[in-house]
């Protein structure tokens, strides 16, 4: 008599209608992720639609770039599991701050560039200080970061501002049924 050996729950594999509809919202969640950013700090900026689209079609190639390495792996980078990466909310404000000042994109993708090598060559200094933030310490920065983007998420929902049927119920539906895709 053959006997099997149970499954941890991490180890387990849902049935393939619901990986599709995990699959689904994954991709949902994380497109909408990585397009906000560039629509904030390119709304921020006046930028023509060719340069959003422009500034988009850049972030979700970035975006993918990154989630392969960390995916994948490639030498010490990367975690080998299957996650996203995406555009930080936190550098929204300074990207706007920057682009707006008389710098713009060229002088955004300098500073995100020179941004980056320092956290690399920082990394393994940080990686001794993380035991220095416990959760409570990290979701406070995170709460205080989603709420400084409450007034844009809420001028979106209305319908965008200065928009001639800016707060119509169309739109807060609309906004709505989104929220409700994205969160499941």
């Amino acid at each position: 008599m053959a006997t099997t050996t149970p499954v941890h729950p991490v180890d387990e594999v849902p049935p393939v209608r619901q990986l599709a509809a995990f699959g689904l919202q994954h991709v949902l969640a994380m497109y909408a992720g990585a397009v906000a950013v560039p629509l904030i700090v390119g709304g921020a900026m006046k930028l023509s639609p060719a340069d959003l689209a422009y500034l988009i079609t850049a972030d979700l190639l970035i975006c993918g770039i990154a989630t392969l390495i960390q995916c994948v792996g490639f030498w010490r980078f990367g975690v080998r599991l299957p996650i996203m990466q995406g555009c930080t909310f936190a550098a929204v404000s300074p990207m706007v701050l920057i682009g707006t000042t008389g710098g713009g994109l060229p002088a955004i993708y300098g500073s995100v560039i020179v941004a980056g090598l320092a956290i690399v060559l920082l990394a393994p200094v940080f990686g001794r200080l993380l035991r220095f933030f416990p959760p409570l310490v990290t979701g406070t920065v995170i709460l205080i970061i989603g709420i400084s983007l409450l007034p844009v998420a809420g001028n979106w929902a209305a319908g965008g501002a200065g928009a001639a049927d800016f707060g119509e119920p169309k739109n807060l539906a609309l906004a709505g049924f989104v929220l409700a895709v994205v969160l499941g």
